[in-house]
């Protein structure tokens, strides 16, 4: 039986990006604009591209591992699992792994994260 409230994720749908990170879309869908989630991993010693979405908030919140948060070209602090960080729309970001492990969070989008609102930072 299928409802239209409930999705599943795949996890095989991991895919990596330029922006030096695998990402898994766990919700994000054209009929509901409102938001999206995603899973995000970065690999030990590795920071992702400084960037910025365009006119979208965006909530990370830590599942495994140790990094940093840059916000702003400037650390916001050091993130672990239970850290929740907010980044205000508009915002040059980029987060470290600073652990022996991979760092894995959700990335929470309002509205919904589409590629044209992305804009790396040179």
């Amino acid at each position: 039986m299928s409802h239209s409230n409930i999705y599943h994720t795949v996890p095989e749908a991991e895919f990596y990006t330029p922006e030096r990170c695998y990402i898994t879309e766990i919700f994000n869908r054209q009929p509901n604009p409102e938001s999206s989630i995603a899973q995000a991993r970065v690999a030990a010693g590795v920071a992702t591209v400084n960037h910025l979405l365009r006119d979208t908030a965006e909530w990370y919140y830590i599942l495994r591992g140790h990094g940093e948060m840059f916000l702003n070209g400037t650390s916001a602090g050091q993130v672990s699992p239970g850290t929740v960080v907010h980044i205000p729309p508009n915002t040059p970001q980029y987060i470290r792994n600073a652990g022996q492990d991979d760092l894995v969070f959700l990335c929470i989008c309002a509205p919904r994260f589409r590629a044209e609102m992305y804009e790396e930072i040179g």
